[in-house]
């Protein structure tokens, strides 16, 4: 098996189209927002963050002029209200910006925003980065197709997404893949099912650092959920191996886990109970999803030479001829969901 997928260069930011835009104001992504992105790049300069560990976490520390931290931290705090609270700002009435962090690492450059509550020093984190359609469409297939919910607001090239709780999947695989008490068998049934998730709805690029793992104690045992937070390679490359996650050399103990642990017979077993719920949710979103189709369809997200890629790879995967006479990325998806409805109808 080839554990050594590369992406050879770097995807390209796509704008949001005004027909994107309309489609996040009908779902009520859209917002004004008292503060660009633009204006977080102000800074005179910045020192490196150093992890736990004492090595370069790629994240920098910015510093802004003092005349413009009071405009800045103001401004974050209304955009943190317009993310969880529709703009209330009673929920920061007694908050502040105690961070601001910024990411030279990754197609949107994001700046990482914590703040805290003075009252309890509870905090909470939340991101800003550069609008990119790709993003946004991964973003909505994330809402519609997967279990989990994102939240996300945009202005523009501005894009606001709340944090996604979880440790990080590199540092899971180093610190705490073989803790004991910890069902190896329940961490492979859920690789399996994000690997499957991740074909589908055509996410790339999930290596172990794109996604992190939730720990849930149940009431007789432990349960676990993977959950990308990078959705920056949302149908773009042609790789087929690149939308699955079990072909990265990064996650080969989460690979080798699920050899040593499923038979080939629980494997498929878990791939349809995942398509089988992904088809639930299509049903119950099927008017959004529809939308969301007729906007991609009309987007450039992609090379041409991409898509030729990709539907060969896919026809040759499912054995199924019908791929070769898609036109788009968007149409690739949809022939996915038709496939698996009517597996389930048979």
């Amino acid at each position: 098996m080839d554990q050594d997928v590369k992406i050879s260069k770097k995807k390209p930011i796509y704008p949001i189209s005004p027909a994107l835009q309309k489609y996040l104001k009908s779902y009520q992504r859209d917002a004004k927002l008292p503060l660009k992105y633009s204006d977080l790049l102000g800074f005179d300069e910045a020192f490196p963050i150093m992890d736990k560990f004492g090595k370069d976490s790629l994240w920098e520390s910015p510093l802004y002029p003092q005349s413009e931290i009071e405009r800045i931290h103001n401004g974050l705090k209304v955009l943190y209200a317009k993310l969880k609270a529709s703009g209330n700002l009673r929920i920061v009435e007694h908050k502040y910006i105690d961070k601001i962090e910024y990411c030279t690492f990754g197609n949107t450059h994001p700046f990482r925003i914590r703040i805290v509550n003075r009252l309890n020093d509870v905090y909470d984190y939340y991101y800003i980065k550069k609008a990119d359609a790709s993003r946004i469409f991964g973003l909505e297939m994330e809402e519609i197709l997967s279990p989990n919910h994102v939240n996300y607001v945009v202005d523009g090239d501005t894009l606001v997404e709340e944090h996604i709780a979880g440790i990080p999947g590199d540092v899971f695989t180093k610190y705490q893949l073989f803790t004991p008490g910890y069902n190896p068998t329940r961490i492979a049934k859920e690789f399996v099912k994000f690997n499957e998730r991740c074909l589908i709805m055509l996410l790339g690029d999930m290596r172990a650092y794109n996604f992190v793992v939730q720990i849930t104690p149940d009431f007789d045992d432990i349960q676990f959920r993977i959950r990308a937070i990078d959705f920056d390679q949302e149908f773009y490359e042609g790789n087929i191996k690149i939308y699955q996650p079990q072909f990265f050399k990064e996650n080969y103990p989460y690979v080798k886990m699920s050899m040593e642990k499923l038979t080939d017979k629980t494997v498929l077993q878990y791939q349809q109970e995942e398509r089988s719920s992904i088809v639930h949710r299509v049903r119950s979103e099927r008017h959004r999803i529809k939308d969301l189709r007729d906007v991609s369809r009309h987007e450039q997200l992609s090379t041409p030479e991409n898509v030729a890629q990709l539907k060969e790879g896919m026809s040759v995967y499912f054995k199924d001829q019908k791929y070769l006479e898609c036109n788009c990325m968007t149409d690739i998806i949809e022939l996915n969901i038709k496939n698996m409805i009517r597996q389930i109808n048979l």
